[in-house]
């Protein structure tokens, strides 16, 4: 799949995640721009997206990633719809 389908794909997991059906992904959004990211948010909203794309992320690749864009990468990189 490409960033841009992963991207459409990942955003109605983080509206259902973060409760919020005006999110709006785009590469740089980072935990910052959207209320109510934190720590046990984003492991939910790790959860959800290793089920809907039936995948799993390396920690390394939890920990590191800087931004939606990098995540999105992965997906599109690994994750199967």
């Amino acid at each position: 799949m490409t960033k841009e389908q992963a991207m459409e794909a990942l955003t109605p997991i983080f509206r259902e995640v973060f409760d919020d059906d005006s999110i709006e992904l785009n590469d740089e959004m980072t935990a910052a721009d959207v209320d109510g990211w934190d720590s046990v948010e984003h492991f939910n909203l790790i959860s959800e997206i290793e089920s809907a794309f039936k995948m799993r992320f390396k920690m390394k690749e939890v920990s590191g990633m800087k931004n939606v864009g990098e995540l999105a990468e992965i997906v599109a990189e690994r994750g199967t719809l």
